[in-house]
């Protein structure tokens, strides 16, 4: 391992320190290092906080003039909440930089490291940078593809039903499995589910047992505004968001805004909202994660979209059967075996009774 890979990957662990408290911003860590001594490191906290660079060129003072600053997103150069943080950098006496990718944001897209070189510090870009792509999978999908990274959870039997012929379905999953649910929704930034289980389950989607410093938006997937104004997802503080079709009722938007929702007029196919604009929608509204619980039908349209990013699939030791009891991902289908959807890297646990997937998703070249 070489001085500059054992460097950024001390910026690499600094940045994973902050977790989800970044959020929509990417976890970021910086060293100071000259002379082959490391003078100060920092991690961005907290969106509206100071960027890691700022805070390790403040610890390390006048001492920063000469030394090699390591930081693992390329500095920005753009106003946002906080100042841009090249000037305090060209400020600081800075000779070089070592960044380990790009930032995917369009605003500062190379423009950090162009400033730099202009300013006539040394730059590198590209060390550990699949490492850091991997701190940062949520930031750079809203950044590159215009929509939300979407996670998909699932808790179904061993067959696969996610509820009885007689539409029950708590509690399939064990309780060590709901709490890690309620984690996961802790770490978005909205929480997906079609109408259909709304109507059958009237849930909160509220985070429970879990700190949370924003919480997650609910999102009913609703074309005709079925959603009853009484539903108990009206019960919670956490805003609602219901994604309808523009022919959707008037007068069944007003009745739910009185309720408390925020109506979403968005196009539609087949009677069906269009998924890929939603998923646009939100990420134009600061929706950077998305959590996708169910039913089987919303899960489809994500799969078909090719838009869900990671799944986590919870499976319980008990077997429901019965024909018409609902499966986890719904939908028409695929015709042919070389069309189905991939799990890349599959890690698997377990929590109580239950059986728990993780993976990313990977799509078919053709459909």
């Amino acid at each position: 391992m070489t001085l500059d890979e054992r460097y950024m990957r001390l910026a690499l662990e600094l940045a994973a320190r902050a977790g989800d408290r970044t959020r929509p911003n990417p976890r970021v860590g910086a060293v100071v290092v000259k002379r082959g001594r490391v003078i100060s490191r920092a991690f961005h906290r907290r969106v509206g906080l100071p960027h890691a660079e700022v805070l390790a060129l403040r610890q390390a003072g006048a001492a920063a003039r000469g030394a090699t600053l390591y930081v693992t997103l390329e500095p920005c150069a753009h106003t946002g909440r906080t100042p841009p943080c090249t000037e305090p950098i060209l400020k600081s006496g800075i000779r070089r930089v070592v960044a380990a990718m790009i930032d995917p944001n369009p605003k500062n897209r190379g423009r950090g490291l162009k400033i730099l070189r202009r300013g006539g510090i040394a730059v590198r870009s590209g060390l550990l940078e699949r490492e850091a792509r991997r701190l940062n999978p949520v930031f750079s999908t809203w950044m590159t593809r215009k929509r939300p990274f979407v996670t998909v959870k699932v808790a179904q039997s061993l067959d696969g039903k996610i509820a009885t012929a007689g539409g029950e379905s708590r509690w399939i999953s064990g309780p060590a499995s709901r709490r890690m649910a309620h984690r996961l929704r802790a770490k978005a930034d909205g929480i997906l589910i079609g109408v259909e289980t709304l109507l059958k389950d009237n849930p909160r989607l509220t985070v429970r047992g879990v700190k949370t410093v924003h919480p997650p938006v609910r999102i009913v997937l609703d074309a005709f505004l079925r959603t009853p104004p009484r539903a108990r997802l009206f019960s919670a503080q956490a805003p609602v968001w219901i994604a309808c079709s523009t022919g959707a009722s008037r007068a069944r938007e007003q009745r739910l805004n009185r309720a408390g929702a925020e109506v979403i007029r968005l196009p539609a196919r087949k009677g069906r909202v269009n998924f890929p604009a939603l998923l646009r929608r939100l990420a134009g509204r600061g929706i950077s994660h998305l959590l996708i619980e169910g039913g089987g039908e919303t899960i489809a349209s994500a799969f078909f979209a090719r838009a869900v990013d990671r799944v986590v699939w919870i499976t319980a030791p008990k077997i429901l059967g019965g024909r018409g009891a609902p499966t986890s991902v719904g939908g028409e289908g695929i015709p042919r075996i070389s069309g189905a959807v991939f799990l890349k890297d599959p890690v698997s646990q377990k929590l109580g009774p239950d059986w728990v997937v993780t993976a990313e998703v990977r799509y078919p070249k053709s459909r």
